[in-house]
């Protein structure tokens, strides 16, 4: 999902919120999501590292670079969020 899309989510969201269907997110959840997120990040590129199996390297970088681009939404909602 690019960012557009999360975009349009985030205006679907703000319709509900306004109609009195969702809770507010709070800054506090994201940024908890988001440290869970950098130390699965951490322990992938520290297993990576320590791996000498080219295959398994190979699924660690995919993993690696999907736990990144969470990071990246979670901090684009923290922005829209605050």
């Amino acid at each position: 999902m690019g960012l557009k899309k999360l975009a349009e989510k985030v205006a679907e969201y703000n319709d509900r919120l306004a109609q009195g269907k969702v809770e507010k997110i709070k800054p506090d959840h994201v940024r908890k999501v988001r440290k869970k997120l950098q130390k699965k990040t951490a322990d992938l590129e520290a297993e990576m590292a320590s791996t000498g199996n080219e295959d398994k390297k190979v699924r660690l970088k995919r993993k690696l670079a999907i736990a990144r681009e969470h990071i990246q939404r979670a901090e684009w909602l923290l922005d829209k969020v605050k």
